[in-house]
């Protein structure tokens, strides 16, 4: 039997979760799914994807964060009567008024 080294990692409990159906799906535990991870990364010679720093707009951002203030019930929501008045809005006219 090969020796084995323990490495203690500290992870939300909901990542967990996700990641632990995730792998199960491939009949693999996530000390597996992390050895393939580290051993691919050795075999690259760094990550085995590419790193980098998302770029967002700032009007993306702003509508990101506004749709999870909504998501957590911390803002409401807008609401229209019809169609008609989400189209206004949107092309400025219930500005206008």
């Amino acid at each position: 039997m090969a020796k084995t080294a323990n490495i203690n990692i500290r992870i939300d409990p909901e990542t967990k979760s996700s990641a632990e159906k995730l792998f199960s799906s491939f009949g693999i535990t996530i000390t597996d799914a992390i050895n393939i991870f580290l051993c691919k990364s050795i075999m690259e010679g760094g990550f085995p994807f590419e790193v980098k720093q998302p770029r967002y707009y700032a009007e993306k951002e702003a509508a990101l964060s506004e749709a999870r203030a909504i998501m957590e019930g911390k803002i409401q929501a807008k609401n229209y009567s019809s169609t008609h008045a989400l189209f206004e809005e949107l092309n400025g006219e219930g500005d206008r008024q």
